[in-house]
């Protein structure tokens, strides 16, 4: 009976998820689809480019940026935060009048390393531009990207436009997480509940394209100069001034592979638990939550028998089912459907090891700093 229990509440969530939040699975907010036509006067755009220790990708990316096909006038700034790579170097090498290369200050006391990077290059932007793209590092745009963005946050008055970029899929380890972490953010933040006027705000922080003053309207960056998840954080505040919307997008790529599982588990882990505020009753919470939706049904379908094996295995196949649309989206085998409950555990055992690094002072790691001390402080405010 109580295998019976435990499979009849795991199928009704995965009804409820086949169902009900917006249908996220679906992945039916596209940057190609439903464009409105473009604006007769194009307005001014500033890039903002955080930088740290990024020599392999910068002339890529900041490169895509110099080669925007915008009509209207458009400057890049990149802020080197402290790179001793020679990041700052290979950017200014670039030579193009329209790209500052900004030397970035020490870090600020209570803030995170990229939003204070971010915040120097918006002060230095000023208060000519109608939009900043803030876009990190890593992403390759194509040329048509910033035109696309500015016609959408045109046509609606949107406080923000953002693009989940297509993340880098071809090594092993990527083919097995990347679509799932897409997958998951979805069912989190619904791209269709996003874009509702009245919906949860959120953003994808490869690509923002942002009303300069709805950002000042909402305190500038300095209001989540502590948020870990910076991107949903600026997302939800934003909200609160206007209308935003998110999409799938193949025009901004990242450009930045991971090789194994272990850079997959760092980049996971790094905020994972920031996601959770911090909680261990919240993190008790999601280790039990995500066993009952992901572990049990393939438990049942390969254990149990009866009942209890039949509602694992409907469970178990909507689970897949769900998945596909993604998997299209990114290419691979729709086999990984069915791979599902081992990749969630990858997750939940990664969501696990940000606690623990956090406990050990180690949280939020990146480039040499651990963040996450700043993170719960401003979870504490």
């Amino acid at each position: 009976m109580i295998a019976v229990a435990l499979g009849a509440v795991s199928l009704k969530i995965w009804l409820i998820l086949l169902l009900g939040r917006g249908m996220f699975w679906l992945a039916r907010e596209r940057d190609t689809r439903a464009m409105p036509p473009e604006p007769q006067v194009w307005p001014d755009v500033v890039a903002v480019v955080p930088a740290r220790d990024e020599a392999d990708v910068i002339a890529r990316s900041v490169g895509s940026l110099l080669r925007q096909d915008y009509p209207g006038r458009f400057r890049v700034i990149l802020v080197d935060d402290q790179s001793s790579d020679g990041t700052a170097e290979i950017a200014r090498a670039l030579g193009s009048d329209r790209l500052e290369v900004l030397t970035g200050a020490a870090l600020a006391r209570g803030w995170t390393g990229k939003l204070w990077a971010v915040s120097q290059g918006v002060a230095r932007a000023g208060e000519g531009p109608r939009y900043l793209w803030l876009t990190d590092a890593d992403i390759e745009h194509a040329p048509d990207t910033l035109r696309m963005l500015v016609t959408r946050g045109e046509a609606d008055g949107l406080s923000l436009v953002s693009l989940m970029a297509l993340l880098h899929c071809e090594t092993p380890p990527e083919r097995m997480l990347v679509p799932a972490f897409v997958y998951f953010f979805q069912m989190l933040y619904p791209f269709g509940q996003v874009n509702r006027p009245t919906g949860i705000g959120a953003a994808a922080g490869g690509c923002m394209l942002v009303r300069r003053t709805s950002l000042e309207q909402a305190g500038g960056i300095a209001a989540i100069r502590g948020a870990l998840i910076d991107d949903c954080t600026l997302g939800a505040l934003l909200k609160q001034q206007g209308p935003v919307w998110l999409g799938l997008t193949r025009r901004s790529r990242s450009i930045r592979p991971y090789r194994g599982f272990s850079p997959v588990a760092a980049m996971i882990s790094r905020s994972a638990y920031a996601q959770l505020r911090y909680s261990p009753l919240l993190l008790a919470g999601t280790v039990l939550g995500m066993a009952l939706v992901y572990l049990v049904p393939p438990a049942l379908a390969l254990f149990a028998d009866g009942l209890a094996r039949w509602l694992g295995l409907v469970a178990w196949a909507i689970m897949a089912i769900t998945f596909q649309p993604m998997l299209r989206f990114y290419r691979r085998s729709p086999f990984w459907g069915v791979a599902l409950p081992g990749i969630a555990a990858f997750y939940l055992g990664c969501t696990m090891l940000s606690a623990w690094q956090h406990l050990r002072g180690r949280g939020g790691m990146w480039k040499g700093r651990a963040q996450a001390a700043v993170g719960q402080m401003a979870a504490d405010l």
